[in-house]
């Protein structure tokens, strides 16, 4: 039996706007507005609104909230301070990565954890099981929040138009509670399109309001919707991970490239740690595939899934591509044996439909904001 989407708090709103809908982890979301070119290219120039309602928020509470959270996940929680953000991840035991999040300090005793939409219940279910013995409590805020972003270079000056919060103290990972367009909101200083921006939890009965005051102050600013794809093209050249592609639990956090999110030297035990050391050792001596980018020479697009090949020999896999707006060219991510991972290395192709088109190795990301 198939499970009607679920719909966020500005469902009606974005059918008005002619959205293109696409059912995302259960959700019904806006793919795009109108052009994804055209909003990607706002997004890097003026700036983009988006929903992300569909993100899963768990609130943390409770006196051991801090021990407890540096146990369940691998970074060391207990040195966020309070109105910050870090960036983390939820593993199993075998090191395997369940989930990317973000958790958010709020307050002496209490956090918010916000995972990814196709995971927030597998995220849910492993803290709940995980805070047995201690003395803290796992909500699950889910309906609690709708979610706005505003991205890009203008959105402080958007944001300073519908609010007297301090946002020139606001730093980049980092959370503060105030008044937007007359709605009380936790402002994050956060995002997922290499671009300065931030992110909106507010109640969802609010969340109209709120979107309709962002799109007026945004209006001399150059503001515009924009749906899902974009901010898929957007985070890919940025060089920023997406679980289901650059994380699953065949790899651990060594094998994604990303082994600083883990702490050892954190107090006490925390899930997966043996795995992970012994993932970080592997990862030492001789890393079995790095995550690296691919640039086109020529026009056809890879996808998820396609080898990456040399001397006639696959050598590794695409886990995202698209064509990039900002480069004019098509990219990809791939894990790559190690051996061919050096940027500039020579000879390496993606085989797209039985044609081994070309491709240049370069570090990640492919894009990076002038600041």
């Amino acid at each position: 039996m198939s499970t009607a989407p679920r719909l966020t708090a500005l469902d009606a709103l974005h059918r008005s706007l002619g959205a293109t809908m696409t059912d995302f982890a259960g959700w019904d979301m806006p793919l795009r507005y109108a052009s994804e070119r055209d909003e990607h290219n706002a997004v890097r120039t003026r700036a983009g609104l988006f929903d992300l309602s569909h993100m899963g928020e768990i609130t943390v509470t409770g006196p051991e909230a801090a021990t407890f959270l540096s146990y369940a996940l691998v970074g060391n929680i207990a040195t966020v301070g309070n109105g910050r953000a870090r960036y983390t991840m939820i593993v199993q035991e075998d090191g395997g990565i369940v989930d990317d999040l973000i958790v958010y300090r709020l307050g002496e005793t209490e956090y918010m954890v916000v995972a990814n939409a196709g995971n927030a219940q597998i995220v849910l279910d492993a803290l709940t099981a995980r805070v047995a013995g201690f003395d803290a409590e796992v909500r699950d805020d889910r309906d609690a929040y709708a979610l706005l972003a505003v991205q890009g270079p203008e959105s402080p000056a958007i944001m300073k138009a519908v609010t007297d919060a301090d946002l020139d103290g606001l730093k980049y990972y980092a959370g503060l509670p105030g008044t937007v367009a007359g709605v009380p909101a936790l402002i994050a200083r956060t995002g997922y399109t290499g671009e300065d921006g931030f992110e909106l939890f507010v109640a969802p009965e609010h969340a109209e309001q709120l979107w309709r005051a962002l799109t007026d102050a945004g209006q001399t600013h150059g503001l515009i919707p924009c749906g899902l794809s974009c901010r898929d093209t957007l985070r890919l050249e940025a060089g920023m991970p997406l679980y289901g592609h650059e994380l699953t639990t065949a790899l651990t956090p060594f094998d994604a490239g990303l082994g600083r999110v883990v702490k050892f030297e954190k107090e006490g035990d925390f899930v997966g740690r043996e795995a992970l050391q012994a993932a970080a050792e592997r990862a030492e001596s001789a890393p079995p595939r790095k995550l690296v980018g691919l640039i086109a020479e020529g026009r056809r697009v890879p996808r998820a899934g396609f080898s990456v090949v040399a001397d006639g020999k696959v050598i590794g896999e695409v886990t995202s591509g698209a064509p990039s707006p900002t480069l004019g060219k098509p990219v990809a991510m791939a894990y790559v044996d190690a051996a061919f991972a050096a940027p500039g290395t020579e000879g390496v192709g993606v085989d797209i439909r039985g044609t081994h088109e070309p491709y240049e190795v370069v570090a990640l990301p492919f894009y990076k904001r002038q600041k």
